[in-house]
């Protein structure tokens, strides 16, 4: 079952155009990566779906509610950059929060107490100022706020992009847990992140969303396998020995790593294992692993 569909969404400023005629859809219990470069129209294009600009052009829908009707109330959302009452506790914060999303006192209360188990902040740090939190307690907090209201959709811009690899991890692995029970939507130009977490990719490319579709789908239609090999000679004397091989589409040397792509994986193994056993070739390491999401989309791109 089908939770949002945007169709032929735009938006513009004056004449110039952010979004441009995006459409695409996506069901429940799922993460879905809005992936992009700076300058996308990732940021434009979330905010948008959480309310908090009008289109230009175009329809969201949420589940069986009317075209463009008002579905803030069934979506939590997380900006970049999230503003915090330095001054109160997390436990305060959240309490506040949910009387503002129309919670009572009461259930404000027990709210704020679940979801402080649930995003891992300690006891201790529970009715301590957020001034002293760190940057991923602050961005676990706020997403705590964004879920107070138990929304069928959270939408998350760039949630790990300004934290150190502690604060990284520990965000990533709520968002893995939070899924379970609620869809997500994130937008960010770290692929790896993406394919960490991810179930579904949006691949938005000045505007326009290039490419849609699961990770594996996406890995199917794009991704070559690539072969790196390193020797303790100088490895250009090896390039072109390599490329000449058939069914080797390119090869490239990065710091002192040999990559080989190919249509044709294991006749080109076959081909490399045979010249160095006959030519002796000093080598110290020949792997074979699946190409980056990052050079899948910019492949995509460049096509």
């Amino acid at each position: 079952m089908t939770l949002v569909t945007v169709k032929n969404l735009t938006k513009k400023y004056g004449s110039k155009i952010v979004v441009n005629n995006i459409s695409f859809d996506f069901g429940y219990q799922k993460c879905i990566a809005l992936i992009g470069p700076n300058g996308a129209g990732k940021t434009t294009t979330l905010r948008t779906l959480a309310g908090l600009l009008k289109p230009t052009e175009g329809t969201i829908q949420f589940e069986s509610s009317t075209t463009n009707q008002d579905i803030r109330k069934w979506i939590g959302y997380l900006p970049q950059y999230p503003a915090f009452h330095s001054w109160m506790t997390g436990r305060e914060f959240l309490i506040y929060s949910g009387k503002l999303a129309k919670l009572t006192k009461e259930e404000a209360t027990k709210r704020a107490a679940e979801l402080l188990e649930v995003v891992n902040i300690a006891k201790e740090s529970q009715d301590e100022r957020i001034s002293r939190y760190s940057g991923g307690m602050k961005q676990r907090l706020g997403i705590a706020q964004a879920i107070i209201h138990k929304p069928k959709l959270l939408i998350l811009d760039e949630p790990v992009a300004s934290l150190d690899p502690i604060g990284r991890r520990e965000v990533l692995g709520l968002l893995e847990k939070l899924k379970q029970e609620i869809t997500i939507l994130f937008s960010t130009h770290i692929l790896n992140d993406a394919e960490e977490v991810s179930d579904e990719l949006l691949l938005l490319h000045k505007g326009q969303i290039i490419e849609s579709g699961s990770l594996q789908e996406l890995r199917n239609k794009y991704q070559t396998t690539v072969m790196a090999l390193q020797v303790e000679d100088e490895i250009h004397d090896y390039q072109t020995i390599v490329a000449n091989l058939n069914h080797v589409r390119n090869t490239k040397i990065e710091r002192g790593t040999l990559y080989i792509t190919s249509d044709n994986v294991k006749k080109v193994r076959e081909a490399i294992l045979s010249l160095a056993d006959q030519e002796r070739w000093p080598i110290t390491s020949f792997s074979i692993d699946q190409a980056s999401l990052e050079d899948m989309f910019m492949k995509v791109v460049n096509n």
